[in-house]
């Protein structure tokens, strides 16, 4: 793929039409005041059919399953227009993070990380009994990992526990952070070390659950205070004692590697950051480039002035690269085949780090102008920082790259 298709700019128009109709005027409440990004976000999938979808292709993978025909895809080498269909669900991600980031970043969670681990690891029933929601937005997902104190050793420092109770069930307790729609969760995918009497905290297995708002011991923090991604209400869990029914054990068996989930839940979340920082690249080229016809200095657009267009000439540079990214991801959705972990780390560096550096160029370009919240590149410059530390750090990042470069070339 080298270039968007007509039905392709069409969906993209039509998004941009939507965004124009029913975000932008309420920007300001989404960034700073006390509403939640659902009801826009469920508006957005009932006017473009995308809750209807989601259910119907649901329905079909849950009927494939019980006839015993899940990988009948993988099978036969069928593509049925893979590709296609991630275009129509990277071109969303992309318009809406032109104006509201933080709306794809609670979207991504919902959808993305707590329906994907469930998908991946639940059971049939499991799936009926939640996912089906979480991918129509009728329920709200958070995918819970982070600690306070962990970071990016989020194995290593975990002290999240389950321990059995005797009766096949299970005692949850522990403290998440950073915890993206844990505010406003109906449904969490919590994740813990299983308490084991005289096994070493680093060998202990890793556990995956599923709670529901409501549930007893389980407390959901207000929305936290933070720099960017507003519009993405974040907060704390925490569990005390926390009695559990052996169902909500995803996989519902001790032995349905969770860890291996946890990682390819990573690899989903790094590759769509690509597409996340192209909206902000676009929408800050865009504005600067408005401004540069607009502003006036020294008698002249500042557009005409050679550093001002070398810094425009770096913003189309760094599109253009992050589209050619997006076009990849296109692409090996077509022939079926997932980005490893590598490849995602890769991608998620480099457009973090472009989106970050168009935006603080964006802030240049319009110079004190840039500084001040009226002006969007402030927003967009804010939003943007989150990509370089969530999902893993830029260090993170480079350091995955790195070995797997060393033992490709071992």
């Amino acid at each position: 793929m080298i270039e968007w298709s007509e039905q392709h700019l069409m969906i993209r128009d039509a998004v941009r039409r939507f965004v124009a109709e029913e975000i932008e005027p309420n920007l300001e409440e989404l960034e700073h005041g006390d509403t939640p990004p659902y009801d826009v976000l469920r508006k957005l999938f009932s006017k473009f059919g995308m809750d209807e979808m989601a259910r119907e292709r649901f329905t079909k993978q849950i009927a494939r399953e019980k006839a015993g025909d899940a990988d009948r895809k993988a099978e036969t080498g069928e593509s049925g227009g893979r590709g296609d269909a991630a275009a129509m669900s990277l071109i969303p991600i992309i318009e809406l993070c032109r104006f509201c980031p933080g709306m794809v970043t609670a979207m991504g969670v919902s959808m993305g990380l707590t329906a994907g681990a469930i998908l991946s690891k639940g059971t049939t029933r499991q799936k009926e009994r939640w996912a089906g929601e979480l991918l129509t937005l009728d329920k709200i997902g958070a995918w819970a990992i982070t600690e306070p104190g962990s970071g990016s050793d989020a194995f290593g420092s975990m002290k999240s526990t389950a321990r059995r109770d005797g009766d096949g069930g299970y005692v949850l307790n522990g403290n998440k952070t950073f915890i993206t729609n844990g505010p406003y969760a109906d449904v969490i995918v919590f994740i813990c070390k299983l308490d084991e009497e005289g096994v070493a905290a680093e060998d202990r297995k890793v556990l995956t659950f599923v709670l529901e708002k409501g549930t007893p011991g389980l407390t959901q923090s207000k929305p936290m205070r933070k720099m960017g991604l507003h519009s993405s209400p974040t907060g704390e869990l925490f569990l005390q004692d926390v009695a559990v029914s052996p169902d909500r054990l995803l996989g519902e068996s001790e032995e349905s590697g969770a860890r291996s989930g946890t990682k390819n839940s990573f690899s989903i979340e790094r590759t769509g950051v690509a597409a996340m920082a192209l909206g902000i690249v676009d929408r800050c080229l865009e504005l600067s480039l408005t401004y540069a016809r607009e502003r006036v200095q020294f008698g002249r657009p500042i557009g005409e002035f050679q550093l001002i267009q070398e810094k425009l000439a770096r913003m189309e540079v760094a599109r253009m690269n992050l589209q050619n990214l997006v076009f990849r991801q296109i692409e090996l959705a077509e022939v079926g085949r997932p980005t490893s972990l590598a490849e995602a780390s890769a991608m998620k560096l480099y457009a973090a780090r472009a989106a970050m550096e168009v935006a603080l160029e964006a802030v240049q370009v319009h110079g004190g102008n840039g500084y001040m919240a009226e002006y969007q590149v402030e927003q967009l410059c804010r939003d943007a920082k989150a990509l370089q530390i969530y999902a893993g750090t830029d260090e993170i990042q480079i350091s995955a790259i790195a070995r797997d470069l060393l033992a490709r070339a071992s």
